[in-house]
């Protein structure tokens, strides 16, 4: 069941956010610095403690690991004695923790509608924008004996990676998925002893010898192929573009896309023109996308967020400025061009 909505109070840099969330498919835009990860993390956080049955408190500890594990640094910084609120909602029910800036361990923060949300399962996969498939050999083990400063989002994508095949075989939609993939990264995933290969017509190749936009491909590969994303589930995905060919962009959008068609509710945050190009192009009116555009208010300095269904119907996008600057710079060049050589 699709996430609906996101509200924060006083949480890191926001002030006071209520965001609507589409059904099928969410893009967060903005410059550095503006809550884009934030966000994703918190709605992650909430769908995987479905499966975990774990504190809603506890995960957004985890995940977004302050200093000393003090719960109380996620308040937003401000004088005196305040309070963070984090809500997120489906329809049917919703899940609530507060907390206070002097609060210490996650255990201390007061959750609401605990026992509702947790009775339906999210099943839900992060993409971080650094890759760890290559550094995958040994990791989980560690992390599960140590205290080792990596966010959990890191060893839970692991965990997805590594699940084993379902005796089902994949229908011919995730086929065609597949196969988008597999010809964009050149063959197909395999795990031998916890190590990730490419596997094509030269052998098996090691993913610490690939290159990481061939990495995330298999990535998103191996979580189709595992039935990691099923009807009901979520992907959570920071910046797609990091280190991805730009030939590439295209056809990951197309597999993005029929991912949503497919029940599966896919977040993204990006600081790319050609994703949101892509995705404006390949998406039908039924997709009813929605895309989420978050900027510095600059009289309060708040974080705000302006929501549309279509990309460049955002008005304060970096995006679209720093593409016009680029456009403008052009012209005034040509235009000087022609003066200097008549």
């Amino acid at each position: 069941m699709a996430i609906s909505s996101l509200e924060l109070e006083n949480f890191t840099a926001f002030r006071r956010l209520n965001l609507e969330l589409a059904p099928r498919l969410n893009v967060f835009i903005g410059t550095n610095g503006t809550g884009k990860t934030h966000l994703l993390k918190v709605a992650y956080a909430a769908c995987a403690i479905t499966t975990e049955q774990r504190p809603f408190a506890e995960k957004l500890e985890r995940i977004f690991l302050p200093s000393h594990r003090r719960i109380g640094r996620m308040v937003r910084r401000q004088a005196g004695r305040s309070h963070a609120r984090v809500t997120v909602r489906r329809p049917g029910s919703q899940i609530s923790v507060t907390f206070s800036n002097l609060s210490q361990a996650a255990r201390g923060a007061a959750e609401t509608g605990t026992s509702g949300w947790l009775a339906c399962k999210i099943p839900a996969a992060f993409i971080p924008v650094k890759e760890m498939l290559a550094n995958a050999p040994g990791f989980r083990s560690l992390y599960a004996l140590r205290e080792i400063h990596f966010e959990e989002v890191y060893a839970d994508i692991l965990d997805r990676a590594y699940l084993n095949v379902p005796r089902k075989p994949s229908d011919p939609a995730r086929r065609k998925l597949l196969a988008t993939l597999q010809e964009q990264m050149d063959g197909r995933v395999v795990v031998d002893d916890e190590t990730f290969f490419l596997h094509n017509k030269q052998g098996n190749l090691e993913f610490t010898l690939l290159s990481e936009g061939y990495r995330k491909l298999g990535l998103l590969w191996l979580l189709i192929q595992n039935g990691a994303l099923v009807p009901g589930s979520a992907l959570f995905w920071d910046e797609p573009e990091a280190n991805m060919n730009p030939t590439s962009t295209g056809p990951l959008m197309e597999v993005l896309l029929e991912l949503s068609r497919l029940e599966v509710q896919v977040f993204l945050a990006t600081h790319d023109y050609s994703v949101l190009k892509e995705l404006e192009l390949r998406a039908r009116p039924e997709d009813a996308a929605r895309y989420h555009g978050l900027y510095r208010d600059g009289a309060s300095g708040d974080i705000l967020c302006e929501s549309h269904p279509r990309p460049f119907d955002i008005v304060h996008s970096a995006i679209s400025g720093a593409m016009s600057s680029l456009y403008d710079r052009e012209l005034e060049r040509a235009a000087l061009s022609a003066r200097q050589h008549p």
